[in-house]
């Protein structure tokens, strides 16, 4: 658990509400990976999870064609003080409807309730105990990032947050990140990197965790009160895409 003290230095750039805009009409969830043929696998025990192939290459492709044509807005390079430096393109709306196309009509819904982890199958009440609460679903509210040469997120804590979700009150426990593009598409840099805390002063500090970027791959990783330290590193060349959104659970 990140100290309150600094996590009120390295807080995240506040979201904002956007304006009122259209709801992109968001090309279909096809083709898509079996279920049988994805599992959960983590990348730091009880922290970060990922799903490799979540999303084929040629679904990728396809969202980012698309994703080209809605209006970006470049984030300023100077935050607010206490906020971390972000500079990307980005487009953020509420869109329930997309949401829960991403949650049920993929095996993500399937993935998280069943929750098979590292070949391991939770009970019931360690599911509850991985993600929080009892899962809804996916926030509403869908965020889309470019990363461009020159453009990064630095260090910073994923706030938690309260919510009016569709099927109830809800509060956000994982942050999903979906990885359009790696460097087989010629993005280079632009990893997340987590940074684990010692279990006490006199122990050495770990090693960054570093999830490599990968076409297709779904990362959840815990925030709130559990959120590990971590960054977007620089892209160095290419176009790094991500779409993101929340795990939802029941408030």
């Amino acid at each position: 658990m990140p100290p309150k003290a600094k996590a009120a230095k390295q807080k995240p750039v506040a979201a904002t509400t956007p304006p009122k805009q259209p709801t992109p009409d968001w090309p279909p969830l096809i083709p898509l990976i079996p279920t049988e043929s994805l599992a959960l696998t983590s990348l730091l025990e009880n922290q970060i999870i990922t799903i490799s192939n979540f999303w084929p290459s040629s679904l990728c492709a396809k969202y980012i064609n698309f994703l080209r044509s809605l209006p970006l807005t470049t984030t300023p390079g100077k935050p607010k003080k206490g906020d971390a430096v972000r500079v990307n393109d980005r487009f953020q709306i509420d869109d329930p409807s997309f949401a829960e196309h991403l949650w049920s009509q993929t095996s993500l819904k399937s993935l998280v309730e069943n929750a098979i982890v590292d070949g391991e199958t939770l009970s019931e009440q360690a599911k509850k105990d991985l993600w929080g609460g009892e899962v809804l679903g996916l926030n509403p509210n869908i965020r889309i990032y470019r990363y461009v040469p020159g453009q990064f997120f630095d260090q910073h804590y994923d706030d938690s947050n309260n919510l009016a979700h569709p099927k109830g009150p809800a509060r956000t426990t994982w942050t999903l990140l979906l990885y359009l593009t790696s460097p087989v598409t010629g993005c280079q840099g632009g990893e997340t990197v987590f940074y684990p805390e010692a279990a006490s002063k006199r122990d050495p500090t770990p090693e960054p965790v570093v999830a490599e970027l990968e076409v297709g791959m779904a990362l959840l990783h815990r925030h709130g009160k559990e959120c590990m330290l971590h960054e977007g590193r620089e892209v160095t060349s290419g176009e790094k895409w991500v779409i993101r959104s929340d795990l939802c659970v029941k408030r």
